[in-house]
């Protein structure tokens, strides 16, 4: 837990990747290079294999939700396109129970923080992270 920073966020995003394509943490890592980041902007990363590769210190702001930053921890699990290019759930089995148990393990260390999808945060018009996160939240049960 980061006592530096005041957590009250935690945004959940998908790397809109197609299902069928393979999006390492060091592709992840060259994309957001390339876009001007000094690093991966998120402060975890959820491969399809259910891997959790730590990024971002938590110590650090993110670099994933503009206006939301300073006050935030960035998870992005790798999917969120099917075959087609269209948004869609993609997460593994894997890729769920990863995700379940690193909210949890944040939500002991930022107990006052809210979990939301990135599409859900005002005035973000995309699809991100491609599923309901409030929804899959209640239907697995976890509360705060």
């Amino acid at each position: 837990m980061i006592k530096n920073r005041k957590i009250n966020l935690i945004v959940i995003h998908c790397s809109a990747t197609r299902v069928t394509q393979d999006f390492t943490v060091g592709e992840l890592e060259a994309c957001h290079l390339a876009r001007g980041f000094r690093d991966i902007g998120y402060h975890y990363y959820i491969t399809k294999d259910g891997v959790i590769y730590p990024c971002r210190p938590e110590s650090e702001p993110g670099a994933h939700a503009r206006h939301y930053n300073a006050h935030s921890i960035g998870i992005c699990y790798e999917g969120g396109l099917d075959a087609n290019g269209r948004p869609a759930d993609t997460r593994t089995s894997a890729q769920k129970a990863a995700m379940r148990e690193l909210l949890k393990s944040l939500c002991t260390d930022y107990p006052e923080a809210e979990i939301l999808g990135h599409r859900d945060l005002p005035g973000v018009h995309k699809e991100c992270p491609c599923f309901n996160v409030k929804k899959w939240l209640s239907s697995i049960h976890f509360h705060i």
